[in-house]
């Protein structure tokens, strides 16, 4: 190993070994951390690095970010020199050229920074950060282009022998139609030659309007849009297009190769492609310039196709792979109503979830996905049992995740002291949004004081407390964190909502807690897609704590009030099956008024434009899904349209 790290000849062995050190972050953290820093090589840096990144990930927390940053730049930094003075003694390849180990850890470095800098709270980092992204795309580009050379000089050898099961990927490369670097022949060129972290960002001496103190609605920014057009690294007569991929077949590749290091390149490809294309294919579309600092787009299909490729290899990249589909899989699609029949592969993703826990049976993580499925399953019960949290995790930011799960899947079984209790928790193990905690757990308080305040007066005093303590709390920690300098969307409502119910108090002469409005744990349901994942009973639940709400006159006969009332009742209605009842009170109760009645103040201005998009669902529902009536396809599709291109809303 001595050898291989400091002098000038290295082994093939010791590149096995040094490999094999990268499988510790998916089991021991602590003994994982220890035995990385013992080594040098690009690859104990790597490991060090996806151990900081996944903190920073999961916990979202700056500090942690900070770290993950500098520790990725030290892997990125030792890749790229390891790489440009790769020589002849090192483990020579068949597919690839002497240093491809390294372009492939210097590409995922490069894709983990980015990751981190785009989640920062700064805008000029999260620019930076897809600046990065193309600089990762440079360097999997050429080890695609490896694998290109060797099927043809294959096929070129031996007529017809690669023909049926492996083809050369014919997409154009964003590396040979702009100003990227070209394949030296025998050794990778890691990137441009002026390719250093220094970035230049547009000039920031102009005057531009500050940020705005409250969330916009939609992503949208005259300043960003600026910025970026101000933004370019690539020649303006190229095109964005979609990414080449690697083109050797997981089922193909042990015909080529069975070394561990070949397995490495070429699983590491898999899974830093399919992310690559997956982060771009999922950029909103009011950041759309931002694919022109990258130069091409992304391929949300192609994406998730190579990582399930990578997920059939047992090594760090599998299991990184794994997580990311299962991530993908149980939280951006599972929060979709409109999905096609095939949209979640249900089979499949229990497959994967077995094997990684064979693989790895003491990862929380897994646990943690496992217990998202269940919820997805409607298993809410087991849901909150999976996140069982009576033992630590060595990531704490692992720990507030499972927090967080639970404190979710109790609120949509209305269990509200346990979900409260929860939520309050997580306050103590992650500062992400601290706003929005304490937020859902003086709601849960107030729907406590609800229930209690005609049977038991005493409890009802002491709910009522706990709530306004909480409630008032949230202002004080709300609008602290931003995401690409904005203000995080939620932290604006709850503290328009803390706003309005201070108000209301003043204005009506009555305590704060009998001023809150209509069921607010009902509106955070429907915001995390819970109604989705209730089962009759406590669908029934829910229509039973809004019927409360209606009878007990706290919506003020508002029209904003009894229109999220109405919105919220007809979502669980169609939960229920009933798409006719649904869709008759969208239109008698919710459709019927004009936008101007919900401007002004501190209404609640949501329901509306929301109850544009729950009629695509309905119709979508009622149309038999992608196969269905076309007409009512149509409708749905307009439908959808009226409620993205919807002004400025909280």
């Amino acid at each position: 190993m001595k050898k291989w790290l400091g002098a000038a000849k290295h082994s093939a062995t010791s590149s096995t070994h040094s490999l094999s050190a990268l499988e510790e972050p998916q089991a021991h953290v602590e003994t994982a951390e220890a035995e990385l820093s013992k080594g040098n090589s690009p690859f104990h840096k790597l490991g060090q690095g996806v151990v900081a990144f996944l903190r920073a990930t999961l916990g979202f927390e700056q500090d942690i970010m900070r770290e993950a940053s500098e520790r990725l730049g030290q892997a990125e930094s030792a890749a790229y020199d390891h790489q440009r003075r790769a020589d002849k003694d090192a483990y020579h390849s068949k597919i690839y050229p002497p240093g491809s180990e390294y372009a492939r850890c210097l590409a995922e470095s490069q894709l983990m920074s980015a990751v981190v800098a785009v989640l920062n709270e700064s805008l000029s980092e999260s620019i930076k950060g897809f600046y990065k992204l193309r600089k990762a795309y440079v360097a999997l580009q050429e080890i695609a282009d490896a694998e290109k050379r060797y099927l043809k000089g294959r096929s070129s050898t031996s007529v017809g022998s690669t023909s049926t099961k492996s083809t050369v990927n014919s997409a154009p490369s964003v590396a040979s139609t702009s100003n990227a670097p070209s394949v030296s022949g025998q050794t990778l060129v890691a990137q441009d030659e002026d390719d250093d972290d220094d970035f230049v960002d547009a000039d920031e001496s102009i005057a531009a309007a500050a940020t705005p103190t409250t969330y916009q609605g939609h992503l949208e920014s005259k300043e960003l849009e600026s910025k970026l057009g101000n933004l370019s690294i690539r020649p303006a007569s190229s095109s964005t297009q979609v990414p080449a991929a690697p083109v050797i077949e997981e089922d193909d590749f042990s015909e080529f190769s069975n070394h561990p290091v070949d397995l490495f390149i070429h699983s590491g490809s898999n899974l830093c492609f399919g992310l690559l294309q997956l982060m771009l294919s999922l950029i909103p579309p009011a950041f759309s310039k931002l694919l022109y600092i990258i130069g091409f787009k992304g391929d949300r299909e192609l994406g998730i196709q190579m990582l399930w490729r990578a997920t059939q290899y047992s090594n760090v990249n599998g299991a990184m792979a794994g997580l990311i589909a299962l991530g993908y899989y149980n939280v951006t699609v599972g929060f979709c109503d409109i999905t096609t029949s095939d949209a979640y592969p249900k089979e499949r993703l229990t497959t994967l979830l077995f094997q990684m826990r064979k693989r790895y049976p003491e990862s929380r993580l897994w646990r943690l996905e496992e217990a998202r499925m269940m919820a997805a399953d409607k298993q809410l019960e087991d849901a909150v049992k999976m996140c069982g949290t009576d033992e630590k995790s060595p990531l704490k930011q692992v720990e507030a995740l499972q927090w967080f799960e639970k404190s979710l899947n109790c609120m949509y079984l209305h269990r509200y002291e346990e979900c409260a209790t929860s939520f309050l928790t997580c306050v103590e193990l992650n500062n992400w949004s601290h706003g929005l905690y304490y937020y859902i757990a003086g709601a849960c308080y107030v729907e406590l004081y609800r229930e209690a305040k005609s049977v038991d007066a005493g409890r009802a005093k002491r709910y009522a407390d706990r709530a306004t303590e909480l409630l008032r709390k949230v202002p004080v920690h709300a609008g602290k964190k931003r995401f690409m300098a904005r203000q995080l969307p939620f932290d604006a409502f709850v503290t328009r909502k803390i706003n309005k119910w201070e108000e209301r108090s003043k204005t009506r002469g009555i305590a704060f807690v009998d001023a809150v409005g209509v069921a607010p744990v009902e509106e955070i349901i429907y915001f995390w897609a819970g109604f989705k994942r209730m089962r009759k009973e406590h669908l029934v639940h829910s229509l039973e704590r809004l019927a409360w709400s209606e009878q007990d006159g706290c919506h003020d006969n508002a029209v904003d009030e009894l229109a999220t009332l109405s919105l919220l009742r007809a979502t669980v209605t169609r939960w229920l099956g009933d798409t006719a009842t649904a869709r008759r009170i969208l239109e008698t109760q919710v459709l019927n008024h004009e936008w101007s009645e919900f401007k002004g103040g501190n209404k609640d201005n949501w329901s509306l434009p929301v109850a544009h998009y729950e009629m695509s669902v309905i119709e979508w529902i009622d149309a038999g899904g992608e196969r269905g009536n076309k007409q009512q396809l149509e409708i749905c599709s307009r439908w959808v349209e009226k409620a993205a291109k919807w002004e400025a809303y909280d």
